[in-house]
């Protein structure tokens, strides 16, 4: 999910009662439920391919959920020392530090488990991605719950309200049940389009949200030689429409050579529906490989790389 997702739901636990717990604990929660995309740190070192094959990997696996927390707690311990050496600010006490940095941590990779990007939760022991399908990566509804029970909680903690952590709590639960009924939505939905669909049936589908419409869906089914694009709609009147077919180019010698270069080889170590398309350029080829999750019929999105083939790798590709 995007950062403002995780920063409100940092602050909609700490609004829940965890805050508190101890000095600096809606710090901590903000920041824990942030700490695991560090991994951005790549796009200062490095370029977009090198991005989509290290990010969600490291900083989101089970190994960060142990390492991560217990970092964030000295940091904040440290942060709670040198602010009481200079106030009479009350001490942050140890053991909800690492609580809340656990908590806020943890909450990443869920989160970030919900959506078709996908994360990988077992590095750094596996580099196997794990999806969701379940929410758009920007999620105006799961904002605007969160949003609303914080403030309301921080209103009634200003006003000495009785239980002020109860609208945030509401808040919480009620993003709780509409993830599960968008998740079991999708799931729903990939049943139905597979009885709706006139094409053999798909090897894999995605079922993917879009943004603001919860009642609507993309649809994406691999057919092997081919993929197919369409739309779900859900609801009284469920339906399924295709909306267009492409080639996935792969099985040739030619996505095999674009697969062995170094941006080619990163690119598919982070792509699920990975789709292939040459043009000839002077000596050699230029590959593109592009995602079919965030691409139109015709290859074109934003997450694809081009590669150059030289003659000698071309063998007996097909063109």
């Amino acid at each position: 999910m995007d950062n403002l997702a995780h920063t409100l739901t940092g602050l909609a636990i700490g609004e829940a009662g965890l805050r508190r717990k101890t000095a600096l604990g809606a710090t901590t929660l903000a920041i824990a439920a942030n700490l695991p995309d560090i991994d951005a740190f790549i796009y200062f070192v490095g370029d977009g391919i090198d991005a989509l094959a290290f990010r969600r990997g490291w900083t989101h696996g089970i190994l960060a959920m142990v390492v991560l927390p217990l970092l964030l707690a000295v940091t904040m311990r440290a942060a709670s020392r040198f602010r009481r050496s200079r106030t009479d600010a009350p001490a942050a006490r140890w053991r909800w530090l690492i609580i809340l940095a656990a908590v806020g941590v943890w909450s990443h990779p869920l989160l970030d488990l919900l959506n078709t990007y996908g994360v990988r939760l077992l590095m750094p022991f596996s580099n196997r991605w794990f999806y969701g399908d379940t929410l758009f990566i920007i999620d105006l509804w799961l904002w605007l719950a969160l949003l609303g029970g914080t403030l309301l909680s921080r209103r009634r903690s200003l006003r000495l309200t009785p239980n002020p952590e109860r609208p945030a709590q509401a808040a919480i639960v009620l993003v709780g049940v509409y993830i599960v009924a968008m998740a079991i939505s999708s799931r729903a939905g990939r049943g139905l389009v597979e009885r709706q669909a006139n094409a053999p049936r798909a090897d894999r589908v995605m079922v993917s949200p879009i943004p603001v419409t919860p009642f609507r869906r993309m649809v994406l089914r691999d057919l092997g030689d081919r993929y197919e694009t369409g739309e779900l709609t859900l609801g009284g009147a469920a339906a399924y429409r295709p909306t267009g077919e492409t080639p996935t180019g792969r099985g040739s010698d030619l996505a095999a050579a674009a697969a062995r270069t170094p941006d080619g080889a990163a690119f598919l170590s982070w792509s699920r529906f990975p789709r292939f398309a040459a043009e000839p350029a002077g000596d050699g080829l230029l590959v593109r490989i592009s995602d079919m999750r965030y691409a139109d019929v015709r290859g074109r999105g934003w997450a694809s790389v081009v590669v150059r083939i030289p003659p000698a790798g071309l063998g007996s590709a097909d063109q």
